[in-house]
């Protein structure tokens, strides 16, 4: 963490658990111990957010030590276990965590020398460009209404051409749903650049502002939407954020902050609760600690929302979210502008054949595969084909009993038409409502 660089983000124990280097097991003596957690005060005293209860809580693991609640702790990766329990016992903060992990201890170290950081500013480039720096996934939903998956924010000083495609990838969207429901946190930064595109660049725009302490130094500072902009803006368009209970930390402001300032409907579930920014600091030569080191406060009445989370404007189900607020955008867009009535109307029945699909015995598509005037539907593998001058085929979705959406068509549908209870005849369904009929032959 730098004081260009704001973290905001969950660590989870299992996952660090898992990627440390290998430690010294060795018994730890009481005297190692006593060292251990003599460093790790004297760490929380210098970066804490709250500095005034730093000794306080030393001292609470100090009891802990002298009352031989340690003792049951004979390695490394016992101690930092017990260690972060007791450290949100006191404090009440899921941000805490104490791990093992050398290899880091010494690359924090390492950072000094210009050469090494740049090698290791390198390995981290390379590292978040496999995960595409949190961009798991852009689509265009029907509607044009963008989708905008992440997994967590990057670092933009790293994640700028990735962040700028994307943006440039949604800027003629009449609307757009960011999905952070499963988005752990991350920078703040990138929080920023992504809000820049949701303002008109001809005012300022304060996002949040926030304090942290680093190495005892208190450092205060604001983000602001800025006007330089890789991409189209998105100004005065419907903004959707999509949240869920694992949504944490950076995730949970950037839709917090855009909710207070009236920007973006939250659709999902209330969010974890994670409201400190973060930064992992060593401890002795293999120990580290992961410790809230600020507090941030919302542009509108200056709180945050530290063990409450972020209260969605409609609360469903997190795996509901995304179809929830597809209709949303789709209804708002037409309210907006009536005339688009008809297209929300088209899109219905595949929205909701995807929130329930629709499944039809095998007996019912039996009835269904035949030629009809120029075409035919048959089986494949037990699922329906159409298939037309004997050379272009397309798998069929059902979205009712009788209605069919066709694989990478979104201009027309199929439909069935029955007459004294058979199938008579097979119907082509356009968007601007016109149809044509295929007669059933024998």
């Amino acid at each position: 963490m730098t004081a260009k660089r704001m973290r905001c983000a969950l660590l989870a124990a299992t996952a660090w658990l898992l990627n440390v280097a290998a430690a010294d097991e060795a018994p730890l003596t009481t005297a190692d111990k006593r060292k251990v957690v003599e460093q790790l005060g004297t760490t929380l005293e210098a970066n804490y957010v709250f500095a005034d209860k730093a000794k306080g809580i030393t001292a609470t693991l100090r009891a802990h030590l002298d009352a031989g609640d340690y003792d049951i702790a004979s390695d490394k990766k016992a101690l930092a276990r017990v260690l972060s329990e007791d450290l949100v016992k006191a404090t009440g903060d899921l941000h805490f965590f104490v791990g093992v992990d050398p290899t880091f201890v010494a690359d924090f170290t390492a950072r000094k020398d210009p050469v090494r950081a740049a090698a290791l500013r390198q390995q981290e480039r390379r590292d978040d460009a496999r995960e595409n720096f949190g961009f798991t996934d852009l689509r265009q939903l029907e509607g044009n209404i963008a989708y905008v998956g992440l997994s967590h924010f990057a670092d933009p000083e790293l994640a700028y051409d990735a962040a700028a495609a994307a943006m440039r990838f949604i800027e003629n969207s009449d609307a757009v749903i960011y999905d952070l429901r499963y988005n752990n946190g991350g920078y703040l930064e990138m929080a920023q650049l992504l809000a820049r595109q949701l303002y008109g660049g001809d005012k300022d725009r304060a996002l949040f502002d926030y304090y942290y302490n680093e190495d005892a130094r208190r450092i205060e500072r604001g983000q602001w939407v800025l006007p330089a902009l890789p991409a189209g803006r998105l100004t005065g368009k419907p903004v959707y954020i999509l949240t869920g209970s694992t949504s944490f930390s950076a995730a949970e402001w950037f839709a917090y902050s855009l909710k207070k300032l009236g920007r973006a409907t939250l659709v999902g579930e209330t969010t974890a609760g994670g409201a400190h920014p973060v930064d992992r600091r060593p401890v002795d030569a293999d120990f580290f600690v992961q410790v809230p080191i600020g507090q941030i406060r919302d542009p509108v009445d200056h709180g945050d929302f530290e063990g409450k989370g972020v209260t969605p404007d409609h609360a469903v189900a997190s795996a509901d979210a995304l179809a929830v607020a597809h209709r949303l955008a789709l209804a708002d867009l037409a309210r907006a502008d009536p005339a688009r009535q008809a297209e929300v109307d088209w899109f219905a029945p595949i929205l909701a054949a995807r929130a329930k699909p629709v499944i039809l015995p095998p007996a019912e598509l039996r009835l269904l595969a035949g030629r009809y005037e120029g075409r035919r539907i048959e089986l494949v593998d037990g699922k329906p084909s159409y298939v037309w001058r004997e050379r272009f085929r397309l798998a069929l979705e059902p979205l009712g009993r009788d209605l069919f959406a066709i694989e990478g068509v979104s201009d027309f549908r199929l439909r069935i038409v029955r007459k004294h209870g058979r199938i008579a005849a097979l119907e082509r369904i356009n968007r601007d409502g016109t149809t044509q009929s295929y007669a059933r032959i024998g």
